[in-house]
């Protein structure tokens, strides 16, 4: 081993930090949870990240491995729509609000008088028009007319994966995956910041060191280095988006494309990679957007909360069945619920956040409706009871929501579609989603943390090619198995689509069916 490569991988969920050898195998890994400050400001109260102890969290375990690793460079990966404001000191400056915040239905229409109109956004900037925050300049926005005096301080605004990488070396950037996913602040065309940039009044607050993911931002701070023990010529590279991460391995196993790929987490990120920015008619008014990949072609996206309203259901499963443990996949219990076709799960949890913006979300059984957040051990469907039907139940609902952003991100008859992450588990969604799709082949990967196994594909493309220049990876480097779905008949499977599509496009936001 010549070196190794340290990963900084900041998901909403958990903090990781990974260590690679330079032949890209893992060599060790620490995580840690860290929950949000609650803070109250504008009459406001809203969630913001402990960005300072989530430094002492990164610092310390850089500190660990390198007494133990010959760690040469450092890479960042983050979870998107999130960002951070610096003061002219180079000193963190508002607060790092959850893109998970919902202002208000009067906020979000004071953000599209000013930005400019939904569907023409979308057509321009490639971005949806995604609830809450999703959207960067929404929560650039939300500082702007909530906490202006914290925004009037603020001399640079720096993507998430960016900020961390300057927290390292101390120079300001930003690279094209970060930048290119659903911000609204970037025009995939002109290959420039967007004119909302300009409507906001923050093109001079965006950095212009505009290099590609794979590049170095520039060596770590002497004060660092004497910290941590890593060496003073340790290099830092760009950052990148934690979707377009795990996607990396892929583009370089895959050259010849015809896949999707099916990255599962709290988001389930639908990605197919291609060669032109163009939308499907029915796309726009969508969650359907176009990421940046690493090397800077378009990749058409759709996603949805699949991991969170997974969770979120078998929370409240287990607690009215008093058990903590999982349900087991049991075939004949899928049969059964589609054979019935009289209960169905509806998304989603987080209104406008995936495929079905307007659905509401909850349980209809036999013609009663139970919304989510009205489930309580004292008042839910009976199907939550039988928890093996309940799994199905939502397992069900998670391949249709699955197969509807596969359709929106380009699948076509062909296409390999690869499934990595959480869901990789979850062995009643992988037997559904392979007997839904005929036409394509449905497999699922062995790729282990695949979002920090792409980051460190960056840094060592760093260490191994000149300033500008892109070192291609080895394919053979990145030792992907694709494994079959196990086989499983499911007769009734389509008849229940079909019933659940129609409610779930009746059974609407403002009311019950018509």
């Amino acid at each position: 081993m010549e070196y190794a490569v340290a990963v900084f991988d900041a998901g909403m969920t958990n903090k990781k930090v990974t260590v690679f050898d330079d032949k890209l195998k893992r060599l060790d890994m620490t995580r840690k949870n860290f929950m949000p400050r609650r803070e109250c400001a504008g009459g406001r109260e809203f969630r913001v990240h402990n960005l300072r102890r989530i430094k002492e969290f990164f610092l310390d375990e850089l500190k660990r491995f390198a007494a133990k690793y010959p760690i040469k460079a450092v890479a960042v990966t983050t979870h998107g729509a999130t960002f951070v404001c610096l003061d002219e000191a180079g000193e963190v400056c508002a607060p790092c609000v959850l893109y998970t915040h919902e202002p208000g239905t009067e906020f979000q229409e004071a953000f599209y008088a000013k930005a400019g109109d939904r569907n023409t956004l979308q057509k321009t900037t490639f971005t949806p028009p995604l609830s809450a925050m999703i959207n960067a300049a929404k929560g650039i926005f939300f500082l702007q007319t909530c906490l202006p005096d914290e925004f009037a301080r603020v001399k640079t605004i720096l993507n998430y994966p960016s900020y961390w990488s300057y927290e390292l070396t101390g120079v300001c950037g930003a690279e094209p995956t970060y930048v290119g996913c659903h911000t609204y602040l970037w025009d995939h065309a002109k290959g420039a910041y967007s004119g909302v940039a300009d409507k906001l009044g923050i093109r001079g607050l965006l950095p212009e060191n505009y290099r590609n993911s794979y590049e170095t931002l520039g060596v770590i701070r002497p004060e660092i280095a004497r910290e941590t023990g890593l060496d003073p010529a340790t290099i830092v590279t760009m950052g990148i988006h934690d979707s377009n991460a795990s996607l990396l391995p892929y583009l370089v196993k895959e050259k010849a494309g015809g896949f999707v790929l099916n990255s599962t987490g709290t988001w389930c990120v639908l990605m197919k990679p291609g060669k032109t920015l163009d939308y499907e008619p029915g796309d726009i008014g969508n969650i359907v957007f176009f990421n940046q990949s690493a090397l800077r072609k378009p990749v058409k996206t759709a996603i949805f909360l699949g991991g969170m309203e997974l969770d979120s259901y078998m929370i409240r499963c287990q607690e009215i069945n008093d058990t903590d443990k999982f349900p087991p996949y049991v075939p004949a219990a899928f049969n059964a619920v589609h054979e019935e076709c009289d209960t169905f799960l509806l998304p989603e949890i987080v209104t406008g956040s995936g495929q079905y913006t307007k659905t509401r979300a909850g349980i209809l059984e036999k013609g009663m409706f139970y919304p989510f957040a009205e489930i309580t051990p004292g008042h839910h469907p009976e199907i939550i009871r039988q928890p093996e039907r309940f799994l199905a139940l939502l397992d069900t609902s998670l391949v249709l929501q699955t197969l509807t952003a596969l359709d929106r991100a380009g699948r076509k008859d062909g296409d390999r579609i690869f499934t990595e992450g959480g869901f990789c588990r979850n062995c009643g969604y992988n037997s559904l989603l392979s007997f839904a799709l005929p036409n394509n082949e449905a497999l699922l990967t062995n790729l282990n943390e695949a979002t920090s196994f792409g980051a460190a594909m960056t840094a060592v493309m760093a260490m191994t090619g000149p300033a500008g220049k892109r070192k291609a990876i080895d394919p053979g480097l990145v030792n992907i198995e694709y494994l079959p779905c196990s086989a499983e008949d499911f007769p009734f499977f389509e008849r229940y689509r079909q019933q659940w599509l129609t409610h779930a496009n009746t059974w609407q936001i403002a009311g019950q069916v018509a």
